[in-house]
Formats: C-alpha cells, structure tokens, sequence
C-alpha cells in the first residue's frame, strides 16, 4: 500500500486524479504485491545471484560436510568469506531466508536504501569476481560459521518481532530460525556458540504465549504470566547454555562466545519466579562481559535497562542519552522508548510523552504502537 501511495503521488500529479481513487490504490498494491511474491520465490529458489555456472555446484561436498538439510546448506553456500560480514548476512537474508528488504534493513539496524545500495554493490562484486556458488566443504565451515550464525538469529528475530503489521509476532520466521538452529548444532553439536544461538532461541521463544493478551495486546515482561512460558522449552535452553559456557567460542581468548552470553541473560529471566526475583546485578555483569565481547549500541541500550534496575532509571537515562548519536540507533524505536520508560518512572511526565510521541513515529508494527500511545496518554493525563 505504501509504494501504491508513492506510485499514486506521481501519477495522479500528471494524469489528475482517477474516478474511483480506491480501486486504484487496491489494483495496484495488488499487483505490487503479487509481483513481490513471485520475485521473492524465484531468488530464493533459484539463488541466480550466486550462480554463474552450474557445474560448481559439489554434491560430493555437501554430503561430506554432512549437511541435515538443503536450507542450511544454502545458508553456508550464500555466506561466502569473499564478500564482506555485512553483505554476506544481508544477501543470505534476502535471498536464502526470503526477507524482504526492509526488513533486512531492519534487522541490520540500516535505512531501506542503504540496504539497496549494499545489495547492489554485493551483486556487483559477485559477477565482477566470479565468485562461484559452491557448496563449502567441511574444513571451510569454521570460516563461515559467524555469519550463519548472525543469519539464523537474524531470522529468528525478524519473526520474534515483526517489522510492521498488526500481529507482533511473525511465528512461521521464529519457527525457522530455531529449526536452522538446531540443524545448525546437529551440523556442529561440539561448537559453543551453536549451543548458545539455539539456548537463546529457545529461551526466548518459551515467553511467546504471554507476550500478548487476550486481545492481542502487549504484555511486557514484568506483567507476564509465567505460568504461561514453555517450560519444556526453558528446561532444554538451560541445558544447552551450560553446554555453551563450558566450550571455548571459535577465536575467543574466554570460554563466553556471544551467543552463549545472551542466552546466559534469557535463561536468567526465565529462571526467575517472578519478576520481583529477577536477580538484575547477575543480568548487569553479564551485560558487562557481552559488551567486552560484542560492543554494540543495541546490547548498551539493554545494559541500559539492567543498570536502571540496579543503579536506578537516573543513571540509567544518562546512559542512554550517551546513545543518542549513534548512527545505528537514529531511527531504533526501542532507543526512544526505553528513555521514554526512564522518565516516566522518574515522573518527568512532559519529557516522556515526548520521547514516547518520538517512539511512535519510529515504529511499524501496530501492536507495539498500540502499546506506546497507551503509555503516551499515560503520561499525558498525569
């Protein structure tokens, strides 16, 4: 509907306004969409990007490697350590997990264009160098592991939350980032980072059926049933996370691999009876050593939050107005609504309807909005 719009501004100026507006909105973000649908099937089963010439294509290789499953075998094929880490992981979004892409850009916290750019000049690169589609062979795995790593967990969180719409959740990508997971391990069941990736999954994932009410609202954390989670689910998260801690990360001087920290802090939040139980200075250390290990501005801002609740939301909010100009984070909604939560529980009502009023503008997806201008009238009425 949006690139109808767009289509409808430029037309509409020259040709003048058609008869029935509508019908014309609807035919044409129709057939938009439609033609998206299409495009998006033939990449993703045709992969033609990265097929200059057929007979690179190694059956023997892959049954070395022992792949469970053509989807991963695309996911290693796709990450090739010839393009650079961040075209490697959105090439392999795009056309392997069959993204769109903004969503893409979403998840690499970049704008649409940027991403279109980056697409392009990867494509670029792929034909000037002749980069070939061959399945990598067992030995090549370790070099290409971080990146399949990033792409299931990518997938995973693009359906954890959805970009835009009116559900909160996409649950056939969450589906898919656990089930490349756990091919994932059942590939490399003695790589650490592996276990980790799939323990935070997991982990996450057993909060699903609370996340929402009854009538499709949000429920934070703190208001959730816990009866609810999944505890099987909690129960085989916890164990992989101890697997994960005892097995050293691929080129980590510490036995904590990123992934095994992140699923260390979900498993802490589901150990937890309660909210009030929630041991937050164990949360905040582990928060410490993930930003050591991985020093990014998402995984600041949610040290951010632990620290407010240890520290209090004062020296919390100084933290994350240290963020504010941070390229990455310009247009993250969850930057302007976790300073929006820190005035509001400091009573600086004015200075949250603010943020939170910025928050909307920043968000797509109807659930989260819905949530936001509750909160936002909220503080308005106070």
């Amino acid at each position: 509907m949006q690139d109808a719009y767009a289509r409808a501004l430029e037309h509409w100026e020259r040709d003048g306004v058609p008869g029935k507006p509508g019908a014309w909105l609807t035919t044409v973000a129709t057939r938009r969409a439609l033609e998206g649908r299409r495009r998006a099937a033939t990449a993703a089963r045709k992969l033609p990007l990265l097929v200059p010439d057929p007979v690179d294509v190694l059956p023997e290789a892959a049954d070395a490697a022992g792949f469970p499953d053509d989807r991963l075998r695309l996911v290693f094929t796709c990450c090739h350590p010839a393009l650079a880490a961040e075209a490697r992981i959105a090439l392999t979004l795009r056309f392997v997990c069959g993204l769109a892409t903004p969503e893409v850009a979403r998840a690499l916290l970049v704008t649409e264009t940027t991403m279109q750019a980056r697409l392009t000049r990867a494509k670029k690169k792929i034909v000037a160098t002749g980069i070939p589609y061959r399945v990598p062979s067992p030995d090549e795995l370790p070099e290409r592991l971080a990146s399949v790593l990033d792409v299931v967990h990518l997938v995973y969180t693009s359906g954890y939350t959805a970009a835009a719409g009116n559900a909160l959740t996409r649950p056939e990508l969450a589906e898919r980032g656990i089930a490349l997971a756990r091919m994932l391990r059942q590939l490399l069941p003695d790589e650490g980072e592996v276990s980790g990736l799939l323990a935070l999954l997991l982990l996450s994932d057993a909060r699903r059926a609370a996340r929402v009410d009854a009538s499709g609202a949000l429920v934070l954390l703190e208001d959730q049933d816990r009866g609810l989670w999944n505890q099987e689910q909690i129960a085989e998260g916890q164990a992989l996370v101890e697997a994960a801690l005892r097995r050293p990360a691929a080129g980590a001087a510490r036995s904590f691999g990123r992934y095994g920290l992140m699923a260390a802090i979900a498993a802490l939040h589901d150990e937890a009876p309660s909210w009030e139980a929630t041991d937050w200075p164990q949360i905040l250390a582990l928060y410490d050593l993930l930003l050591e290990r991985w020093p990014s501005p998402v995984v600041a801002l949610n040290r951010a939050v632990a620290l407010s609740f240890t520290a209090g939301p004062r020296v919390a909010l100084a933290a994350v107005d240290e963020l504010a100009d941070v390229p990455a984070l310009a247009s993250y909604p969850y930057l302007a609504a976790t300073r929006a939560d820190l005035l509001r529980r400091l009573g600086e009502t004015d200075a949250a309807a603010e943020a939170y009023q910025e928050a909307l503008l920043l968000t797509a997806n109807d659930v989260e909005a819905a949530f936001l201008a509750a909160r936002l009238r909220e503080v308005s009425s106070s």
